[in-house]
């Protein structure tokens, strides 16, 4: 099960049309396409055979192989990238197959990233353009080597469904008896890409790859794995943030059957069994005493009143356009508003695990990542190894949302297993899950606009604080005092606001650790600059999507959506008692969405979500089948944080253990969820993650025409509705 193979993919700092693609070779019965490498990087050989970091390779079956740079969490990338290759080389889906990257964060760095990871809706955007053009420039190659077999010249060849046909002819080659020949061809300097009206595959439904494997049980997550003599851990850590272990008595955890070690830890106690019911007993037998720290009071109205303080203090300009303030001044209308969202966990259908087996000179991990060598680095720490002696298996992940973006998991497991003989799997409880998540943050804006006398907006001031993900997770994006993620929908929207003020005034929340949550930024942007829109119509008495449709002028795209959108909702027709219609319009991921809810409070103030309109133009769609699940998933992922998603601290404890106490909307609950796709020739936008963002703001926004109550912090509970 260990990577054998060095394959890489060449720096996404040197990645360029020039350099890409520059390398082939015949190796293991095959043509190898890779990535030129930054000046003075070697290639590698492996059992003889010249093998160039390889990024594409085509067997003697004509099977090609596509080393996967990026991840499958249930979000279509290993159908959807596979499509782009398959596309440009002209095979059918079925031809292609996958395999795990290893960690190499200088080589298989995600181009729009600039580090080995998937994240941030980019995964299509980033493989758009590299992925077709290895799959052009394999085919021209193919191409080449087949004239040369002919004894014609290559205009006269075409390649088809993994085949070379000589046209003057109709002689055939297939692509599996050109591989040795196609690895002399020198490869082109540049290839020229096929236009949309070209495409085959590209903008067609594709049944998923991983469906099967899914279906009959054969596919691996990170917590199927079992390699020989495996134990099973599970663990508790400190209660409070920031504490430690002081005492443990595991007299009668040591009793229950099958328990074989208690694993102590600075802040951290694991059992660790022959199988996860005998660890699960044996935690509940731990008698555990913490010394609970400097946290131990912490609660979350004490994070709240900080962050609320700090918005009366100026911050970095994120965008300032015209003179916010004078024009305010002058305004005939004056809307005020502050907001609060709440910290939010990622309750991940896979709870976090990590299978490792330390060996004393080298670490072997098996997991389900979104940043396989972030983790490897982490765990080559915690281990106390050289990077290159620690060996990591990436796969399948039963939920991401970010939470794998972390490598806490896998730092806990190796501690774990440096004390243990043989692999340990450590699987969290829920309740561990939760309580030791790394959360969405906190955040506070305190938001004002002032309206002229038809009640346009002249002036818009924001000022908002909270944690910011990417100063921790990735310092040098983090520049005087902003970070693209922190800011993206709160900046540079859609609507034509002569003058407009940001400011963002970071704030580490005190024993509670903040970390990227499904649309991360935007998350929390989009939920107040479009729940404040809807204010401001209402302010001036008009249409909530009359009112964004006056301030889109030269936006094409966005009122092209807002109007499908709308149409489609029926918007402005009458519904009944209590029940009210929301919009939301956003640019996030580089993708344009209008998200119409529509939904019943009853008398008790229980809020259900009938239906959701959506529509979209995220640019050149890939897959229309994963534009259609990931905009559903999304929804669902933010109806719930909506209606029921809300981390408090008390005691310095965070209070939801379960899905009891954390809970996610049912199936019962679900709404009909409809999706509409604008037809775009702009290049593909990212579809993972705006669905989240945008649904918030439309159920709030949906909860006000039913009430007339405007809630400003989420969730949205029965108790705020009957105040």
């Amino acid at each position: 099960m260990r990577f054998n193979r060095t394959t890489s993919l060449g720096s996404a700092a040197t990645l360029s049309r020039r350099n890409f693609l520059v390398n082939t070779a015949v190796a293991g019965g095959g043509l190898l396409l890779s990535f030129s490498l930054p000046s003075g990087q070697s290639m590698g050989s492996v059992a003889g055979a010249f093998e160039p970091n390889a990024f594409i390779r085509i067997g003697r079956d004509g099977l090609v192989v596509l080393t996967m740079p990026y991840v499958e969490m249930g979000q279509g990338t290993y159908t959807s990238i596979p499509m782009l290759v398959a596309e440009e080389l002209e095979v059918g889906l079925a031809q292609v197959r996958l395999e795990h990257a290893p960690p190499d964060e200088k080589v298989y760095a995600n181009p729009l990233l600039g580090v080995q990871a998937t994240g941030n809706s980019n995964a299509i955007r980033g493989a758009w353009k590299p992925l077709r053009q290895a799959g052009a420039t394999a085919r021209v190659m193919l191409v080449e080597a087949a004239a040369r077999r002919f004894g014609d010249d290559a205009r006269h060849c075409r390649a088809e469904a993994g085949e070379v046909i000589h046209m003057p002819s109709g002689r055939r080659l297939k692509y599996g008896d050109l591989v040795a020949d196609a690895a002399m061809v020198p490869p082109p300097g540049k290839v020229v890409l096929k236009n949309a009206d070209e495409f085959k595959l590209i903008g067609t439904p594709a049944s998923r790859l991983d469906v099967s494997g899914k279906v009959n049980g054969s596919a691996i997550y990170g917590i199927d794995v079992r390699p020989p003599g495996l134990k099973i851990a599970t663990l508790a850590q400190s209660p409070v943030f920031g504490g430690r272990l002081k005492n443990v008595d595991d007299t009668a955890a040591r009793a229950v059957k099958g328990v074989s070690q208690i694993v102590r830890l600075n802040d951290a106690v694991a059992v660790v069994a022959d199988h996860m019911g005998a660890a699960k007993k044996g935690l509940e037998a731990l008698e555990i005493e913490w010394e609970e720290g400097t946290h131990a009071g912490l609660s979350t109205q004490d994070i709240a009143r900080g962050l609320e303080d700090a918005t009366l203090k100026a911050g970095p300009v994120a965008q300032s356009v015209g003179d916010a303030a004078r024009a305010m001044a002058t305004a005939a209308t004056r809307v005020q508003a502050n907001y609060h969202l709440p910290f939010l966990a990622h309750a991940a259908m896979e709870p976090m695990n990590c299978t490792v087996h330390f060996r004393g000179s080298e670490c072997e991990i098996w997991v389900g990542t979104q940043a396989i060598a972030r983790v490897q680095a982490a765990a080559a720490k915690a281990a106390g190894l050289a990077v290159d002696k620690v060996i990591v298996h990436n796969h399948l992940i039963g939920g991401g949302f970010g939470r794998r973006l972390e490598a806490d998991g896998a730092v806990r497991a190796v501690e774990i297993a440096r004390h243990v003989d043989g692999p340990v799997k450590v699987v969290w409880t829920r309740e561990e899950d939760i309580q030791h998540d790394m959360y969405r943050p906190y955040w506070v804006d305190r938001i004002e606009a002032g309206l002229d006398k038809s009640g346009r907006p002249i002036a818009w001031i924001n000022r908002f604080a909270g944690s910011s993900v990417i100063a921790r997770w990735l310092p040098p994006a983090f520049s005087n005092g902003l970070d693209p993620d922190t800011t993206e929908g709160a900046i540079d929207l859609v609507y034509s606001l002569p003058n407009f003020h940001v400011e963002y005034v970071r704030v580490e929340p005190p024993g509670i650790p903040t970390a990227f949550w499904r649309s991360v930024g935007p998350s929390h942007n989009v939920f107040v600059t479009e729940s404040f829109i809807d204010e401001l119509a209402a302010a001036a008495r008009q249409d909530a999507v009359a009112y964004r449709r006056a301030l889109l002028d030269h936006n094409t795209r966005a009122r092209a959506v807002l109007d499908l959108a709308a149409e489609k909702a029926g918007w402005g027709t009458a519904l009944k008692k209590g029940h009210g219609r929301g919009v939301a319009l956003q640019n996030v991921f580089g993708s344009y969405l209008a998200q119409v809810a529509e939904v019943e409070v009853a008398n008790d103030g229980t809020v259900r979500v009938h239906r959701v309109v959506c529509a979209m133009d995220c640019g050149i769609v890939i897959n229309p089948d994963t534009v259609q699940a990931q905009v559903q998933g999304g929804v669902m992922f933010g109806i719930t944080a909506a209606l029921y998603g809300e981390i408090t601290l008390q005691s310095g404890r965070v209070k939801q253990a379960n899905f009891d106490t954390y809970q996610m909307l049912r199936i019962d609950q679900a709404p009909a969820i409809e999706v509409y796709v604008v037809n775009s020739k702009e290049s593909p936008g990212g579809m993972g993650e705006a669905g989240t963002s945008g649904i918030v703001p439309a159920v709030a926004n949906a909860v006000f025409a039913a009430t007339g109550k405007r809630l400003r912090k989420m969730p949205i509970t029965p108790d705020a509705l009957k105040a």
